[in-house]
Order: structure tokens, then sequence, then C-alpha cells
């Protein structure tokens, strides 16, 4: 194939940021949405494009390798792009991006080329928000479990408490695990940051995925701590307190935690 040149290039380049205008217009939307649980989107894309600017002289000592087996990959994207259009499903637009993107890669540079930046494309997907359907049933499990397991906690430290649905009552407050609380918004954030600390770490393959697959659980119980914190602070010095400044405080806590826990996992596996 080819060499494309420069110009080619930048007119490809062009031609694919205004076919996702709308993709690029509701991820922003949601991004900066009220009570959003993707505003580390707007950083994805720049740190993806801060790996590959890293690997400016890797990608620039292997050669030009062009190879057909990028035209099945961009016509799955164009035509998954097109359908999403057509029936306005920005997730699936905004999802096919990728594919888009992998197969000019392949049609243009080669195989060597996409394993050198498969880490930073698949880092994208950490900025294409999942559909609201997707987000309020994972909401809603994440929310049931810690509430539960926050009761058990609260139990143990003495403390007397029930659970109905997502409410934790105590003797004298009570407090409502709602979607925000659900530690939905620590996980996505901290399984993103988690794959970056595997992917900069100089661990084994193995011990990468360990690390990885750790910010998961990790986030479950930070925000596990913080909602028992709360309804034992509710029940300590009342609910004015618990659900007041306090509350956001321990909600900043959570990630602080689940960072540090995500170091403390690296380093024992170092």
């Amino acid at each position: 194939m080819k060499k494309p040149g420069a110009l080619g290039l930048w007119v490809i380049a062009a031609l694919v940021v205004l076919a996702y205008i709308p993709a690029f217009d509701w991820m922003i939307n949601r991004w900066s949405a009220q009570d959003t649980y993707y505003g580390h989107g707007f950083l994805v894309p720049f740190i993806s494009a801060y790996i590959v600017w890293l690997k400016r002289n890797k990608l620039k000592a292997i050669p030009l390798n062009p190879t057909g087996l990028g035209w099945p990959v961009l016509v799955s994207g164009v035509v998954i792009f097109m359908l999403s259009a057509v029936w306005r499903v920005y997730f699936s637009s905004a999802f096919s991006l990728l594919f888009v993107l992998i197969g000019l890669i392949l049609l243009f540079a080669g195989k060597e080329h996409l394993k050198t930046l498969t880490f930073p494309l698949t880092f994208l997907l950490f900025m294409i928000p999942l559909p609201l359907v997707a987000i309020s049933g994972i909401s809603f499990k994440l929310k049931i479990l810690a509430s539960q397991i926050s009761m058990v906690l609260i139990n143990m430290l003495g403390v007397p408490a029930i659970r109905e649905g997502s409410v934790i009552k105590t003797m004298h407050a009570y407090v409502v695990v709602e979607d925000p609380c659900s530690g939905i918004r620590s996980l996505i954030s901290l399984i993103a940051v988690g794959a970056l600390m595997a992917y900069f770490s100089r661990l084994s393959r193995v011990r990468k995925t360990i690390l990885f697959l750790s910010s998961i659980p990790i986030a479950v119980a930070t925000n596990v701590i913080r909602i028992t914190v709360v309804s034992l602070a509710s029940e300590i010095y009342g609910m004015e307190f618990a659900t007041g400044k306090f509350h956001d405080f321990m909600g900043m806590m959570v990630f602080v935690l689940a960072f540090l826990g995500l170091m403390l996992v690296a380093n024992m596996l170092e």
C-alpha cells in the first residue's frame, strides 16, 4: 500500500472528527452533567495522547507495513457508526470510533504500530459513558451490596442497625444510600487509575492484571467504609451533621483511600 502523505492523513483525521461531532457532543454533555459519573472523561483523551507522545521514538523506529486486515475492522466501525447514527444510539456510535482508529492504523501503518498503541487506544474506553440503563443497574446492585456490608460492620461495632432496601437504620438515625452514594463514581474512576498504574508499573503481566483487578474490590471496600462512618456519625452526632459538610468530606476521602489502597497493593506486588 502506498504511504499516505501528511496532507492525506490530515484530511482523513478531519473527516473522522467531523463525522463524530454528535458522539463527541454527547460525551461532553455526559462528562459535564450534574452528578456525573464520568467527570474524568475530559482527561482521558489527553492521557492517551500523552502516552502516544511517550512512544514517539519507538513508533518512528518501526517501519511502515500497511495491511489490508484493516479494511474489515474499518468497515465494521463505519457500519456500527451508521446504524448508531440512524437510531441515535450515541454509546455505540462513540464505541465505533475505536474500530475506525484501529482500522486506519492497520491500513496506514501496520500491525506493529497497532501493537505499540494498544494501551492508549484501549484506554479511550474510559471516556465513553455507559448507557444510563446500565449505570442504573450497576448502581442499584452496588448500593444494596454496600448497604448490606455496612449494616454488618455497624452491628459488629456495637451499634444496633437494620437495613430496609438501601436504607440503614440505627436507633436514633437513618442513612439513605442513594445512587450517587453507591460507589459507582469511585469505581469507574478507580478502574481507570488502576489501568494506568498497572501499565506504568514494572510488574510482570500477571501482577499487572492483579493490580488492575484489585481496583474493583478496593473501590467497593472504601465506599463501605464511607457509608459505615457516615451512619455512625449520624447516630452519634445527629443526621444534620452527618449529611452536611462531613458527608461531602467523606465523599472526597473515598477516592483518597482507594488510591492509597491501590498504592499499597502495588507495593505488595513489587
